[in-house]
């Protein structure tokens, strides 16, 4: 820490040695930025503040009816707008300014200059915008300010009604296009329908369905068929155990059993008729049984009384047979009939195998497209009521209200510059500038302050050194030089003072 601060003290002396240098650097400083101050031009600076107001009424009375712009955001655009080269140029027709200008190059510049000196940003609260101006001109500055508030109410109030009118057209022209694929997305649908009908989806189910469903009834069929044939089997070898004819001897007995069958077969239908209806097809066939044997039973009755010696009559079993085989076999050609008809249905399915996938793959694409183009054509309808009640609502209501809060006002002072700032920085520098003048130089040309410095620029030991005795005519001249310096100094504070006070004396008389 010692060395370090020795270190600033050598360097501090060795400026010392050349502050004369310093002086005459600060004082030129001052003389030339204070000339400088005093001559840059005064700028007025004009302003305006105008208010957004975006909290309307119908707001929330339209919300998720109407299309909301995000009025902000367009806010924010327009700002921008308002020093774009177009905005620019109407700035200078409205004040004039391009008058000024005869060539391309100065009307450039002239546009360069208006989008340097406008600005626009908020006022600290809310949808509150400042836009100001500074000119050496003030009227001319006041005008350019009010020009830019004629131009951002007016674009801010057309900007939404065109966005409405551009968005109406675009999506006029997308349902357009949309319903023309929808048109054709239906046709196509159609048709392919009309091509392709019993081996849609959705059709009795699909096709793996189908055909399981279709063997599973064909080998039901194939099994009852099977039963059928077994039993009429079973009918024709009883059959042939059975005389055609009996004794009628044997009638006697016989009318006993058939009295007897008659009765077990009342009882069954009676029992049937506590859960069914006499249309049932157990009670139906039970009824013609019975009255088979009723009629069995008159004949052979008939036949004793015509010959009631021997003759014989016919065997009411061997009949009964006969109509059961009979029944049995139409009861087989109804099955073979039938499993004749799923085996036709099950082998067209079978050779559609290939041809039903592919036909659900192409309707299902074809009903997603569909799908797609149908919600797009809905969205587009409701798109375009909404956009439709917007633009009455625009046109009608006043969704954005502007309001100007403070209209171009140019103060008596002007903005720019703050001379008492600048001349006080002048000053500053000034100062500043002759202490690194004085500390270069030290640098540049070296002296020797003391023993340290030695010892470093020599790199030898040091082994003493000689004190030097001053005089009373050597500390008198030190005084005389300190004192002339320190007037030095002294004489650019009181230069810096009375131009202050000039400065403040100008501005008053201004």
């Amino acid at each position: 820490m010692d060395q370090v601060l020795q270190q600033i003290l050598g360097y501090a002396k060795a400026a010392w040695q050349r502050r004369w240098w310093g002086v005459a650097v600060a004082w030129l400083t001052c003389i030339v930025g204070w000339t400088w101050v005093m001559t840059i031009p005064d700028r007025y600076e004009a302003s305006a503040r105008v208010y957004v107001d975006t909290q309307t009424l119908l707001k929330p009375l339209l919300q998720g009816l109407t299309a909301e712009p995000n009025v902000e955001q367009q806010i924010k655009l327009m700002t921008r707008q308002l020093v774009s080269r177009p905005t620019l140029e109407k700035v200078a027709r409205m004040t004039d300014l391009d008058v000024k200008a005869k060539t391309p190059e100065q009307t450039e510049g002239m546009l360069n200059g208006l989008a340097g000196k406008i600005a626009i940003g908020n006022a600290g609260q809310e949808n509150l915008y400042t836009i100001s101006y500074q000119d050496a001109n003030a009227d001319l500055a006041k005008k350019v300010v009010q020009s830019l508030l004629t131009i951002f109410v007016e674009t801010s109030l057309g900007k939404t009604r065109q966005d409405i009118s551009s968005s109406q057209r675009f999506i006029e022209e997308q349902l357009q296009q949309y319903q023309q694929k929808l048109t054709d997305a239906e046709n196509a649908l159609k048709e392919f329908k009309q091509k392709h009908i019993g081996m849609m989806p959705g059709q009795g189910g699909d096709y793996y369905a189908k055909l399981a469903e279709v063997s599973a009834q064909l080998r039901q069929a194939q099994l009852d068929q099977q039963e059928a044939v077994n039993r009429r089997n079973q009918l024709k070898q009883q059959l042939a155990d059975e005389e055609p004819e009996l004794a009628a001897a044997a009638a006697a007995t016989t009318d006993g059993e058939i009295d007897s069958r008659i009765q077990a077969l009342q009882k069954q239908m009676d029992q049937l008729r506590l859960q069914y209806t006499d249309l049932h097809p157990d009670i139906q066939a039970n009824k013609r049984l019975v009255e088979r044997l009723e009629a069995q039973k008159k004949a052979d009755l008939a036949a004793r009384k015509a010959d009631p010696v021997g003759s014989k009559i016919q065997n009411p079993v061997y009949q009964q047979l006969t109509i059961a085989i009979a029944e049995a076999d139409a009861t087989v050609a109804s099955l073979q009939a039938r499993v004749g008809e799923y085996q036709r249905r099950y082998g067209e399915l079978r050779g559609a195998s290939n041809m039903v996938p592919q036909v659900e793959q192409e309707y299902t694409q074809l009903m997603r497209d569909y799908d797609v183009y149908r919600q797009n054509y809905d969205a587009l309808l409701k798109r375009r009521e909404s956009v439709t009640m917007s633009g009455e609502v625009e046109s009608k209501t006043d969704t954005v209200d502007f309001r100007v809060i403070d209209p171009p006002f140019v103060p008596s002072q002007p903005a720019w510059p703050n001379r008492p700032m600048l001349l006080s920085l002048v000053t500053l520098g000034g100062l500043g500038a002759g202490v690194v003048v004085a500390f270069l130089l030290s640098q540049l040309r070296r002296t020797v302050t003391d023993r340290r410095v030695l010892r470093e620029l020599t790199g030898l030991p040091l082994l003493g050194a000689v004190s030097r005795v001053e005089t009373d005519e050597t500390r008198r001249r030190k005084r005389k030089g300190l004192l002339t310096y320190l007037a030095a100094l002294g004489s650019l504070i009181a230069a810096y003072g009375g131009v202050m006070i000039l400065q403040l004396v100008m501005s008053r008389a201004g």
